[in-house]
């Protein structure tokens, strides 16, 4: 069974996903992100800045918990974990990643978005997996439709999820947490606008604290 994500989140159930293009507002908005109560961020390889943010974070923002995401390739796994990052997870899984994955004790959540693909996964010792892209993939019906026979895997559902849907995912027992970009898009972070982060990041915690409790 391949390390879970879970338990390093310590009952933290929203992710904010970061667009990060600028290294030097990692940290204020790591920072930001901790102190409005959302510890457990994730970074995604979709910048040439990204590895550095990680860095900046990792060095400077103390009780952030770092995720590591959109890994595609062996090499963005091994810099992943070399930058900082607690865990990962990735869109899909290609045969090479997958043989990568094997191979490596690092929590990771591989993405999913069929049964096919949710049952392969499984059969490798994948109990914990990214539901991705969420709502394009069936979204909470699909939870619902395969929280029974494949009653034993749980589920981070990122993309398009919103402060809108939050709750309904959170509600559903085979989701752990989920993971969106609302909190800070890349619009904020480029103003630098930590006031409006931080009032995202209160309200998204404020969700998860609700959902923490109730399970």
């Amino acid at each position: 069974m391949h390390p879970k994500v879970s338990p390093l989140l310590s009952g933290t159930k929203v992710i904010p996903v970061l667009v990060i293009e600028n290294p030097d507002d990692a940290q204020p908005l790591g920072q930001c992100l901790v102190d409005n109560g959302l510890p457990v961020l994730e970074v995604t390889l979709r910048s040439d800045a990204a590895f550095k943010a990680i860095e900046n974070i990792a060095n400077k923002v103390d009780g952030a918990i770092i995720g590591v995401g959109s890994i595609l390739t062996e090499m963005q796994l091994n810099s992943a974990q070399s930058a900082g990052g607690w865990f990962g997870d990735s869109p899909g899984v290609s045969e090479r990643l997958l043989r990568a994955l094997e191979l490596s004790d690092w929590p990771f959540l591989p993405g999913a978005g069929s049964l096919s693909e949710i049952l392969a996964l499984r059969e490798v010792g994948f109990s914990e997996q990214k539901l991705f892209p969420a709502e394009v993939s069936g979204g909470v019906s699909m939870l619902k439709s395969i929280a029974g026979p494949v009653k034993d895997v749980a589920f981070c559902p990122t993309g398009d999820v919103s402060s809108a849907n939050a709750s309904e995912y959170l509600k559903q027992p085979n989701v752990f947490a989920i993971g969106g970009s609302w909190i800070a898009p890349p619009e904020l972070i480029y103003a630098r606008d930590w006031t409006e982060i931080g009032r995202r990041a209160r309200e998204a915690a404020g969700i998860g604290m609700q959902w923490k409790t109730a399970v």
